[in-house]
């Protein structure tokens, strides 16, 4: 495996020479909040489309720029969500919780002003931070828009999703030394918290509703 400040080297190249992508990112990350906040729903299968693509910006970028890993750990990833996502069902998207969305919210706007890569002005940060360029970012915003639509309706994906969040937050943290992955991390958990959280309350509720005649009949 390169060494740690090869691999920081590796990924501040990318974040400084293709920051053109990462505005646009910026750009389109700003339009979905804004329709979010107007009113629009998608269908969760559409959602959960649409968060894999910036996962797949990522693996196309670190194939461009001779990251192997990366692409293939983000190609594998994204079609793997894709896959995932169009077996879905098509009911609209319904917020989580205040406290996911809260968290959500948090998680967006720490990938969107992601403190690290970019040199010169710190300005930058605010629209052009490396989402969709390296992997801690771009996997917040994913998750903060999974935690806003209260895991988009699927166990499976969003717990795949978390569990990438949670490696590549950890990876950043004990590997890297980049402590600001903490947020990464933290938000990956909370999606994986809420997904099971609940299941289970799913699983109680079924558990404690009276039976249908034709259930007490079987």
């Amino acid at each position: 495996m390169p060494h740690a400040t090869e691999i920081l080297d590796g990924l501040s190249a990318i974040a400084n020479q293709a920051s053109g992508i990462a505005v646009a990112w910026h750009i389109v990350i700003a339009m979905a909040l804004v329709a979010l906040t107007a009113g629009w729903r998608p269908s969760q299968r559409t959602a959960r489309l649409l968060i894999g693509m910036p996962l797949a910006s990522v693996a196309g970028v670190a194939i461009v720029f001779n990251n192997p890993f990366n692409g293939l750990v983000f190609a594998a990833s994204a079609l793997a969500l894709t896959a995932i996502a169009v077996g879905g069902d098509r009911r609209l998207v319904t917020l989580g919780s205040p406290w996911t969305r809260g968290i959500g919210v948090t998680t967006i706007a720490f990938g969107w002003v992601y403190p690290h890569f970019l040199q010169g002005d710190a300005m930058a940060y605010l629209y052009a931070s490396p989402v969709g360029l390296v992997p801690c970012p771009t996997l917040a915003v994913a998750i903060g828009f999974a935690l806003v639509g209260n895991g988009l309706g699927s166990r499976v994906w969003s717990l795949t999703l978390g569990a990438l969040g949670l490696f590549y937050g950890l990876f950043g943290v004990l590997r890297l030394s980049v402590l600001l992955d903490i947020g990464l991390v933290g938000g990956a958990l909370a999606l994986v918290g809420a997904v099971l959280h609940s299941a289970g309350g799913g699983r109680a509720e079924l558990a404690h509703r009276p039976r249908t005649r034709s259930e007490r009949a079987a």
